[in-house]
């Protein structure tokens, strides 16, 4: 779905993995019109509502839509669910091409672009381009500039358990996954985490490490990656999902001509190693 056309080229994105609602319009990668809606994971009240709100305050009609794009969790299961049933509903009754993204990469973007004083206009020309084309992270790296940074998103699991994955970014560059998404114990991931930067070369460790989303538990965890990082940052931040970021996300899928097939589309609820669940049941 690439804009050969000249024409604006207008996806919908929403997501409601998280106790926050975060839908968004845009427009060849630039925000129109977003809703952020904090109700309790009640989201299946007010999702319809709020796509006609923010369609409505980008003074366009549903039937301007390039596709849809929808998160599919990790996160709370009635929420992917929700989200997940909406998309492919839209998507299959407007003949429109749907496009699944991760929660996790959605919530790890925004809090490490909030915490950096990155505004979305900052990510434009990343969305939709060309994965041949170099990314900030290698460009960073051949100008012999510091390693790109380490994103961590992290959402509450209970029990000592996260929703997380890693990613790495440079300014102004769509995040790239390094790890997969998946339900980990904190302390493990952290020792996995550990482990990877040791096995690299002190010039080559992240510039910066950033841990952002359900912080308030675990991010006293993190501290243990602290003395690893030399003259690099350790962030902790707090963050609540919202729907630019999202948005941002599915906008750069279409563009680039990607989409899932509505009727195998379906959620990511992610499930623990079988060596960590037999830890938690103390087998």
């Amino acid at each position: 779905m690439s804009n050969i056309s000249g024409k604006p080229s207008y996806t919908l994105t929403f997501d409601s993995s998280t106790a926050s609602l975060a839908v968004a319009v845009m427009e060849d990668g630039r925000l129109k019109a977003e809703r952020n809606i904090t109700a309790e994971r009640n989201h299946s009240v007010h999702l319809i509502t709020a796509i006609e709100e923010v369609l409505t305050e980008a003074g366009i009609a549903k039937s301007e839509l390039a596709g849809i794009g929808t998160g599919i969790g990790p996160g709370s299961y009635t929420g992917i669910r929700i989200a997940v049933t909406t998309a492919k509903t839209l998507a299959w009754s407007m003949a429109l091409p749907v496009a699944g993204i991760s929660s996790l990469a959605a919530l790890g973007l925004g809090g490490w672009a909030t915490g950096t004083g990155q505004p979305p206009a900052a990510f434009e020309a990343a969305a939709g381009r060309r994965s041949e084309e170099p990314t900030a992270a290698a460009e960073q790296a051949a100008a012999g500039k510091p390693p790109a940074e380490w994103i961590i998103p992290l959402m509450d699991a209970r029990r000592g358990q996260v929703y997380t994955a890693l990613f790495e970014a440079a300014p102004g560059e769509l995040p790239r996954r390094l790890a997969p998404d998946g339900i980990r114990l904190m302390e493990r991931w952290v020792t996995a985490l550990a482990g990877r930067l040791e096995a690299l070369a002190p010039e080559a460790r992240p510039s910066a490490v950033w841990f952002t989303g359900e912080t308030e538990v675990h991010g006293a965890a993190a501290e243990a990656l602290r003395p690893l990082l030399g003259g690099g940052r350790l962030e902790t931040r707090p963050y609540v999902l919202e729907g630019v970021w999202a948005g941002l996300l599915g906008a750069d899928r279409l563009l680039r001509g990607e989409s899932d097939e509505v009727h195998s589309l379906v959620p990511n609820y992610t499930q623990l190693a079988e060596a960590e669940a037999n830890l938690l049941r103390g087998v």
